[in-house]
């Protein structure tokens, strides 16, 4: 026999013809009898039968030579194990002795990627094609309690035929069974062998669309070029806009990716959204993105994910995937990063992807900048200097945009708030800061610290925001304006941190009470007084225990503070026996001599109602718990100076494990007319998420804005997940609480393992209106 096993005739996951095994490759055969029958021609091997060959191995009753038709017969308990792991199981196996030639009868295959195979009878032909007659093939493992149990899905054909040569599946006359019922059929389709992971050919189509675009269905197609690029093409036809065409072009290297994307649409009926938007104003529209990143080497990194389109709403308004986000930052860059040094360039540009027209108030796309660069460079020393640590920072900016950023605030009537000038603005700041920690035989830590810092800014603003600038006002009253071409700043500051932290121990827990003060010795801020200086990247200040002990509290570079300040608090930590932990923090901040920094003007009003504007702040406090058991929560506050009235509250708690998670936060502040920000603003966010069964999930999440009385979003959902299956169904409901403006959405999805993901897209809305 030139080969011992016969598992070409049932194994379709690898032809093991002779010509594949290897050539010095010798058969080891065990049995209880081994009878010879000369009058039939024939020798069986009886009882217990194991034959090894080229690392597989058949296990079966009883083993038939016939040596008149050249054909071996396996029958009884037929196990064979290929040399990639495959299980293939049979009744009865009937096969040539070159093993291309074939058939057996109740087969069934489990792969080592633990997909199933199963039939009431094989037949293989010229060594490669494989035809299941009456098949199943399921991805799902069998019950092991109740091996007669249906698997969650499975396909049934009349036949399933497996070219071993092109690797591909086909199914005929077959019908799709979720958990035993059938739910649809087709009369044929194909897939790609286990063993293939890539393969040319139409992938799952998917559902999508809305009142404006129509409903439409998505078809890909996938080409698989080459080990290391590919190309997707697909087709989405919308009953009411026409068709959507893309293609993405994905290549791979050893040290990176990238990218390219392009899609377009000639829009069939524009009008089908409100007239005087984006979405209807234009008929061809389009899109060209790209994403990259490479590992220059193990220290530097190159990369980039830029998008450019016709309009500003184009991918978000057709869910091009990737491209889509309403607010998305397009960026090349470079990195690197080696022991305690760090190296970033970028250029980058803001989008916000809109259905507003630029002629209108509320659009903010125009109104974002280009950052042409912004670069930042970090330094720390491995030689202490002087026994402690020096920091080294750089920083530059520069900045462009067409249009000024500026929002109606009453508070500083009759002009508006500067977000973001018109026109071209630079900066580059270069800072060092020493610090050194001493501790006392006491446990009393003293640190010294000493920073300096430089500021070289440059400015050509757009006449509007000149004007705008010249005239700013605030309660009514005029504000000293200095517009330059250029300003140059400095600042030094030479500080103590004081900590002494004091240890309690019981039996059964450890506490840490540790009382904590800062001073920091420094001049005024210059052109504090004035207005003039850009503010773009410190407009949000928050004045909380997490910021308490900042040695600058402004957000960015742009503001820089001044004068003399303290910050006094004090830190518990305590450690409990049965794993429950604690930790608080509460203090305040003083400014003790020189110009307020948060009391000056800005073009933003930053420091207006951030509890800093006083020479004697508001209270911050910081409160949290956790347990082993999964539950935690927190209370963060900020509380008036002279009252005790709260200003600022962010409250949370959660509990999770495996079956149950829930979460909630209350979040309040309070009106800051100056910063904007009229009325109080608070909001509840819950989510919950239960496994009632073993792969079953129900989830849900809420907001409500409790100054609007407006349940500003929810959304409710039901999801299964197994190893071969993933069902995920969602509704949600979003309502503008400045607009009232009501989205609804609907998405489903729908994974089957080897099969494919099919479904309606994430951001399917059913219906948009008005109330």
């Amino acid at each position: 026999m030139a080969a011992a096993l016969p598992g070409p005739a049932a194994a379709q996951l690898e032809d093991v013809a002779a010509e594949q095994l290897p050539a010095d490759a010798e058969m080891l055969l065990e049995a209880d009898t081994l009878v010879y029958d000369n009058d039939a021609n024939t020798i069986s091997a009886v009882g217990g039968v194991q034959i090894e060959y080229g690392g597989n191995t058949l296990v079966a009753d009883r083993i038939t030579y016939d040596r008149n038709t050249a054909r071996l017969m396996a029958i009884g308990n037929v196990e064979i194990v290929e040399r990639d792991g495959n299980r293939i199981f049979a009744d009865e196996i009937d096969i040539t002795d070159d093993f291309r030639d074939g058939f057996v009868n109740a087969l069934r295959i489990e792969t080592v990627d633990d997909t199933y195979f199963a039939a009431e009878s094989a037949e293989r032909r010229d060594g490669t094609l494989t035809t299941f007659n009456n098949g199943v093939y399921t991805a799902c493992e069998p019950c092991e309690e109740k091996p007669g149990k249906p698997p969650i899905w499975q396909v049934k054909a009349r036949k399933i035929i497996w070219n071993g040569e092109t690797k591909i599946v086909r199914f005929e006359q077959a019908r799709f069974e979720f958990f035993g019922l059938p739910i649809a059929y087709l009369p044929y389709f194909e897939i790609a062998d286990p063993t293939v992971k890539r393969k040319s050919g139409f992938l799952i189509p998917s559902i999508t669309g809305d009142d404006e675009r129509g409903y439409g269905l998505r078809v890909p197609y996938y080409l698989a070029l080459a080990p290391t690029y590919d190309l997707t093409l697909a087709v989405t036809g919308y009953t009411r806009q026409g068709f959507l065409g893309e293609a993405e072009w994905r290549q791979q290297f050893n040290s990176g990716y990238y990218n390219f994307k392009v899609a377009g649409i000639i829009q069939q009926n524009p009008d089908a959204w409100r007239a005087g938007r984006i979405d209807s104003a234009n008929v061809n529209r389009g899109m060209v993105g790209s994403r990259g990143f490479f590992e220059i080497n193990p220290r530097w990194h190159f990369g980039w994910d830029v998008l450019v389109q016709s309009d500003k709403n184009f991918s978000n308004t057709y869910d091009i995937e990737g491209f889509d986000e309403r607010n998305r930052r397009s960026e090349v860059f470079l990195t690197g990063l080696n022991d305690r040094n760090y190296f970033d360039l970028r250029a980058m540009h803001f989008q916000v992807q809109e259905d507003v027209p630029a002629s209108n108030r509320f659009a903010t796309d125009e109104k974002q900048p280009w950052v042409l660069p912004s670069f930042d460079y970090a330094y720390i020393p491995d030689t202490p200097l002087a026994g402690g640590e020096l920091s080294i920072d750089v920083h530059a900016q520069g900045l462009y945009r067409e249009l000024q950023d500026v929002s109606p605030n009453p508070a500083v009537a009759p002009f508006t708030e500067v977000e973001g000038p018109g026109g071209a603005s630079g900066r580059v700041t270069a800072q060092a800061e020493w610090k050194r920690r001493f501790v006392t035989p006491g446990g009393l830590s003293l640190t010294p610290i000493l920073h300096a810092r430089s500021d070289a800014i440059f400015t050509d603003y757009g006449p509007g925001t000149v004007n705008a600038i010249n005239n700013f006002t605030i309660n009514g009253t005029p504000v000293a304006a200095d517009v330059r071409s250029s300003y140059y700043r400095y600042m030094a500051t030479a500080g103590l941190e004081v900590r002494w932290p004091v240890l309690f121990s019981t039996a059964s827990s450890t506490h840490v009470l540790e009382p904590m003060a800062q001073i920091f010795l420094r001049p005024d801020a210059p052109y504090g007084d004035t207005l003039g200086i850009p503010n773009e990247d410190a407009q949000s200040l928050v004045f909380d225990a997490t910021t308490l002990f900042a040695r600058d509290k402004f957000s960015g570079y742009d503001r820089i503070e001044g004068g003399t300040r303290a910050n006094v608090g004090l830190r518990y930590v305590g450690s409990f026996a049965n794993g429950w932990s604690a930790n608080a923090l509460f203090g305040q901040s003083y400014h003790l001599a020189g110009r307020n920094p948060f009391a000056q003007p800005d073009l933003v009003n930053v420091g207006a109602f951030s509890g800093l504007e006083s020479d004697v702040s508001d209270f911050v406090g910081l409160v949290g718990v956790a347990s082993p058991g999964g539950y935690s929560a927190s209370l963060g506050a900020r509380f008036d100076e002279q009252t005790f009235e709260m200003r600022r509250a962010d409250v949370r708690a959660g509990y999770t494990s495996r079956p149950f998670s829930v979460y909630g936060q209350y979040a309040y502040i309070q009106a800051q007319p100056l910063y904007g920000f009229p009325n109080d603003r608070q909001e509840v966010t819950g989510r919950v998420r239960l496994r009632f069964r073993e792969n079953w999930t129900t989830f849900g999440s809420a907001t409500y804005d409790l100054q609007s009385s407006t349940l500003s979003s929810t959304a409710i959902g039901l999801g299964y997940d197994d190893e071969c299956f993933i069902y995920t169904m969602t509704f949600s409901r979003t309502q503008n609480v400045v607009t009232d403006e009501v989205s609804n959405a609907f998405s489903f999805r729908v994974s089957l393992r080897t099969i494919g993901d099919f479904g309606s897209n994430a951001n399917s809305v059913l219906d948009s209106f008005d109330d």
